[in-house]
């Protein structure tokens, strides 16, 4: 079982690049024209830690009503619980999932392994926008993390 939840991570990785789910890193900042001021999408947040990764982690916000076209910003806290090093990769997913698309974080956490030292906490910032572009019968997305553990030993 560890060996399959370890593979999970690059096959991730390597599904996003050929699906163009996830996308493959920032997203440039919208412009003024790429507002859409008539109406707001809760955007919900949570996030997991696989259960050999000793970590806690949460979001600093729960949800947040943004307006689309406008950059917003949240923060995830993470705690190493364990006595060494050990790092971590983030694993997003969006629901509904056709969502995903209108979803662009241009700052993420995710698109980079993180290394905590034992005992160490830290805020990992998330900026994103909801692109303008997202039909009128989604209101809600909700922005969820798994994170697993990508130390080989």
């Amino acid at each position: 079982m560890f060996g399959f939840a370890f593979a999970l991570v690059p096959l991730y990785d390597l599904f996003c690049q050929v699906t163009g789910i996830r996308g493959t890193g920032p997203e440039a900042e919208p412009t003024s024209q790429e507002v859409d001021s008539t109406r707001l999408v809760l955007v919900e947040f949570d996030g997991i830690v696989n259960s050999n990764l000793p970590w806690e982690f949460e979001p600093t916000k729960r949800r947040l009503e943004v307006t689309p076209g406008e950059v917003a910003s949240v923060a995830y806290r993470v705690t190493n619980l364990a006595n060494e090093e050990v790092t971590g990769q983030a694993i997003p997913s969006v629901i509904p999932w056709f969502g995903a698309e209108y979803l662009k974080k241009m700052a993420c956490f995710c698109f980079d392994n993180q290394t905590l030292k034992a005992g160490e906490t830290k805020e990992m910032p998330l900026r994103f926008y909801v692109s303008k572009d997202i039909p009128k019968d989604i209101n809600t997305l909700r922005l969820s993390y798994s994170f697993f553990n990508t130390n080989t030993k």
